[in-house]
């Protein structure tokens, strides 16, 4: 069914800020307490033998895969940046020493696919594994944050593709093959080591069974903890970005009264768009997974007053997207979660999260 429809009634209205909050500051957010937790974990040692096996893939592919961890161990990198290492050489070449490159770098060569410009060693270097993957790791570890980008944004600092996301689609591979590999295992649910855009599974806000403010009536306590009405487009959003950048219970990160950082509230649909601004956060016309989707009033029949927020559950490749959300349907069944299909020119535009960014 077409937004327009779908819309119509889905009234995104929102009560502006109303809960006092603390003081946002950035450091919590830039630095974490608990750095390990953001990168997933230390470097895990690997173990492998004859009898390790991983469906689809080779001895000679895991032993590969094995050298890149090995080197990420002797680095002491993270599990994720171990992670990031591997889902590079089976991005580029199907964790194989290939001994040719292709129309757009003839002179790669080995798992990496290395230019021959001087920077990553002689021929020799680039065709052994574990040199190979040492200096790419060299190269990832000097990319200033890495370790609060998508897996695939990190890569592609060193790597420097055309398209950024290249190498998303090879990261629920890496975390089979990784784990096959550890000798520890290690949960990916964190915020680091998430499957990008995956960090929620359908319905899972945690306030479905509130009441929402028509139910109560106006003026009743009927905000949720992030301090929008419980069951709207917004407070939906909100809890997904919050899911997304790690803060899963309270006191939560993102507020409506805090996120801000000029002291106004995040507010209904209609002010999304200039709270992105306001915190200096990316925004841009391609649908990205976890992304929020901004609707100005009355486009692709978001409220003519206040607009409509969801957000990118799946990018197809015809050009729509999937999207989720909150209060996207007409009554009855306005105020419960939704999915629909919708053409990626219909919204007004996609607020990314910090660590996200539109295809150059």
């Amino acid at each position: 069914m077409k937004p327009s429809k779908m819309l119509s009634t889905g009234a995104a209205v929102v009560t502006p800020a109303i809960l006092l909050g603390l003081v946002f500051s950035m450091l919590l957010l830039l630095a974490p307490a608990k750095p390990a937790v953001a990168d997933c974990g230390p470097a895990v040692s690997v173990v492998i033998d004859g009898n390790t096996q991983v469906e689809g893939y080779t001895q000679e592919q895991l032993k590969n895969a094995a050298a890149v961890m090995g080197a990420g161990r002797a680095l002491d990198l993270s599990v994720k940046g171990q992670m990031i290492s591997v889902m590079v050489a089976l991005g580029e070449s199907g964790l194989r020493v290939l001994d040719y490159g292709d129309g757009a770098g003839p002179d790669s060569r080995g798992l990496f696919q290395q230019r021959d410009n001087g920077a990553w060693g002689s021929y020799a270097d680039r065709m052994d594994p574990s040199i190979s993957a040492t200096n790419f790791i060299k190269a990832l570890q000097g990319v200033a944050g890495w370790e609060l980008l998508e897996p695939t944004l990190a890569a592609s600092k060193v790597q420097r593709n055309a398209d950024p996301y290249h190498y998303q689609k090879y990261w629920p591979e890496v975390v089979k093959i990784v784990q096959a590999l550890s000798n520890s295992k290690f949960s990916v649910g964190g915020s680091g080591c998430t499957i990008p855009g995956q960090s929620g599974a359908g319905d899972d806000y945690p306030w479905k069974n509130s009441p929402t403010w028509v139910q109560v009536g106006a003026g009743a306590a009927s905000t949720s903890p992030l301090g929008m009405y419980y069951r709207e487009c917004v407070d939906f959003a909100l809890w997904r970005v919050n899911q997304q950048m790690g803060s899963t219970s309270a006191p939560f990160k993102f507020l409506n009264a805090i996120f801000r950082p000029d002291g106004q509230g995040l507010g209904s649909a209609l002010t999304w768009k200039a709270g992105w601004d306001a915190k200096g956060w990316p925004t841009g016309n391609t649908p990205r997974v976890g992304a929020v989707v901004w609707y100005a009033p009355g486009t692709g029949g978001a409220d003519p007053n206040f607009g409509h927020v969801a957000v990118v559950k799946e990018v197809k490749d015809n050009g729509t997207y999937v999207e989720e959300g909150y209060n996207g349907n007409p009554a009855p069944d306005d105020h419960n979660y939704y999915t629909r299909t919708v053409s990626s020119n219909v919204p007004s535009s996609f607020l990314y999260r910090p660590i996200q960014e539109e295809k150059k």
